[in-house]
């Protein structure tokens, strides 16, 4: 780095840099994908539940982080290290001293572990730590970190799995380090793995809390977590059982009710109980996060629960109970009293008006409750179109609709009886599927059990499609399979 440059001209030929590499970057398209899975990455943390609002990173902790490579006078820009600068992950950019979920670092040896759902062959991963006295309300740049890594594991163009380049799967290989000494308390860990055959790195931010001792500090085990896991409201409660074994502790359990809207934030409640855990007057148990001084203080945030061997607790489950809300609801209208069908096909059509987010499912039945038609979607809290293309003959039906709000709180369940009226289409085929199997080829006509339909096999060569199928392997099964459509029209 040409430290002699002035600060001004420095930066301005960073912010270039940066902007070639993005560009030359963005052409290659890095194929390669992975994230730190132990510790968990900040977005692998997301996708286990231990993070909460993270957006799209909470599906795709394999994709976060990719940007080009050469840190740090290149990758992401300062404030979006996180995320890569990814639009789509920009959640993983915020920054607090309570934000995100802090996995506790007991010892100053560590073992890194990748998981790679893309390997390719790799240059270098490298590992950087936050400075002593770095200031965790900042947004993370380059001056957070000390700029050279603590630990650097050379890949020599290998791909870092049992496999060849482009498979999935753990690494084969932990990267042994030891964190600075004279860190303890909250910390980032900046993860780097280098792709030898693109433009690419990728960058996986750790949230870590230093404890390492020589021995576990005052003989406290960490053995569960007070997760943040959604927002409550006043009624619900929530607990922490404790259990000795395989049996629950009464005496070790402790539990919470939202009282007011504000405490049913995720940093509030999870406050909350961990302070009526610690004023509980049980010496053997305590919540909270270790300061510097190593002493367990709740955070409102993510709080970690310790406790003592002589307690016998041996892990926490978290429990969350909650109440309906009396105001929700759900109502379906323009049912018709008749539909028609034509060739035995028709769609029933309604409106359903709510005041909740909800997954509804809908389902014609025909008079011998067979399923002739189904639907799933998502509803806002608004009033929503909603139609169902059925395939049966005329006579009596009945709509049957369950939607389930989208916070798992409210169940809402309807049955409405119509009628199907116009023609009948005989459908015409040759087996049920998979009856026959052996003998279909280009033509053969079969009906689906599944979903009452009727397909063709394909001309060749996609007719040899068609007779691949067993239960565990069905991806051209009509209608149904994965492929479907690569052997089957359906009629």
């Amino acid at each position: 780095m040409a430290i002699a440059l002035s600060k001004s001209r420095n930066l301005m030929l960073c912010a270039s840099s940066l902007t070639l590499m993005a560009t030359l970057f963005t052409a290659q398209q890095a194929a390669a994908h992975g994230y730190m899975n132990s510790p968990p990455s900040r977005a692998y943390a997301c996708q286990q539940g231990l993070n909460i609002d993270c957006g799209a990173a909470q599906y795709e902790p394999q994709t976060v982080g990719e940007a080009p490579k050469g840190f740090p006078e290149f990758g992401p820009a300062d404030g979006k290290i996180a995320s890569g600068g990814h639009a789509s992950f920009a959640a993983l950019d915020a920054q607090s001293a309570n934000r995100w979920h802090l996995t506790e670092i007991k010892d100053h040896t560590i073992d890194f572990s990748w998981f790679y759902t893309a390997a390719h062959k790799s240059t270098r991963w490298q590992y950087f730590i936050t400075k002593g006295g770095w200031n965790p309300n900042l947004p993370i740049s380059r001056d957070s970190f000390e700029l050279t890594p603590f630990c650097q594991v050379e890949g020599g163009g290998g791909v870092p799995i049992d496999g060849a380049a482009g498979g999935t799967g753990p690494a084969k290989d932990k990267h042994t380090c030891s964190i600075p000494t004279d860190r303890s308390g909250h910390h980032i860990i900046l993860g780097v793995w280098t792709v030898d055959d693109t433009a690419a790195s990728f960058y996986d931010v750790v949230d870590v809390n230093i404890t390492a001792q020589s021995a576990d500090p005052d003989g406290w085990k960490n053995v569960g977590s007070i997760s943040q896991t959604q927002a409550l409201q006043p009624g619900d409660s929530v607990k922490a059982r404790a259990f000795t074994g395989s049996s629950e502790s009464a005496e070790y359990s402790f539990g919470v009710t939202i009282e007011k809207p504000e405490e049913g934030q995720p940093a509030n409640w999870s406050y909350k109980l961990a302070e009526t855990v610690n004023a509980a007057n049980k010496p053997l148990v305590r919540a909270g996060v270790r300061n510097e001084n190593g002493d367990i203080e709740p955070i409102k945030g993510a709080n970690t629960l310790y406790v003592k061997a002589e307690s016998g607790v041996t892990r926490y489950e978290m429990q969350t109970v909650m109440v309906p809300d009396p105001g929700a609801y759900l109502h379906l209208h323009d049912v018709a009293p008749e539909y028609v069908l034509v060739k035995g096909k028709g769609t029933v059509g309604f409106t359903v008006m709510t005041n909740k987010n909800v997954t509804l499912e809908a389902t014609v039945f025909n008079a011998t409750h067979k399923q002739v038609g189904y639907t799933k979607q998502t509803v806002s809290a608004t009033t929503s179109p909603v139609s169902i293309a059925v395939t049966s003959a005329p006579g009596e039906h009945s709509l049957k609709l369950i939607a389930t709000s989208q916070d798992g709180r409210e169940n809402f369940q309807d049955l409405k009886s119509i009628n199907l009226t116009g023609e009948g289409g005989a459908q015409e085929y040759d087996f049920v599927f998979p009856e026959g199997i052996a003998g279909y080829k280009a033509g053969t006509l079969v009906l689906q059990p599944k979903n009452d339909k009727v397909y063709e096999c394909q001309p060749f060569p996609n007719s040899g499609y068609c007779i691949q199928y067993n239960p565990n392997a069905n991806g051209f099964e009509p209608g149904v399979g994965a492929s479907w459509n690569m052997a089957w029209t359906e009629k």
